[in-house]
């Protein structure tokens, strides 16, 4: 069973945490976040989407070099990971000392991932790998509108098995998010 824990406490805890998770949602806010956390607590970022999973061209790393990416990754002393992708939580959560979920509603996740494809339509954003322009279709508003439904599940089962000692902090909002780097920023 996951430790649930108040932002509050999230924000207590990120005075020590070496280790910290940013999973939820494309569209959610994790990167945002996650960049903001960085800013304060001077952890090293690792976007999962340009360290890991993507190549120029959107095309896939290939899994093997994918998974070795991130097994190195994971082994360092600190940092703060952004990026989702379920069925590698069991290689992430056992060196992870804080996992921050962002679970808003759909509709904001959606709105996330519209506006930014009309800011950077034709562009890559920073924590995508060059060459990977911004794109939005029906498959992929549809893994949107359906996350809660298709991978909330494998990440909760994931947490409990790979993780049961390791504080979540699930964040349903933007100003829960704004909660959290507020006290964040007043404790650094």
């Amino acid at each position: 069973m996951m430790e649930r824990i108040a932002p509050e406490e999230a924000a207590e805890r990120l005075k020590t945490a070496e280790r910290v998770l940013v999973i939820g949602c494309s569209g959610s806010g994790k990167s945002t976040l996650a960049q903001k956390l960085v800013a304060h607590l001077g952890l090293p970022y690792v976007s999962m989407d340009r360290e890991i999973f993507w190549l120029p061209g959107w095309q896939m790393r290939p899994r093997a070099e994918a998974l070795a990416r991130l097994q190195d990754i994971v082994a360092r002393e600190r940092w703060i990971l952004d990026g989702t992708s379920p069925g590698t939580l069991p290689l992430r959560l056992p060196r992870t000392d804080l996992v921050l979920w962002l679970r808003p509603p759909r509709a904001m996740s959606l709105y996330g991932v519209i506006s930014r494809w009309l800011k950077l339509r034709g562009r890559s954003r920073p924590e995508m790998a060059d060459g990977c322009p911004e794109k939005i279709d029906l498959k992929f508003l549809t893994y949107v509108w359906n996350f809660e439904k298709t991978e909330s599940p494998e990440i909760a089962e994931n947490l409990a098995a790979y993780g049961p000692g390791v504080p979540v902090c699930v964040l349903k909002s933007r100003a829960e998010n704004d909660l959290l780097l507020a006290r964040v920023a007043a404790v650094y």
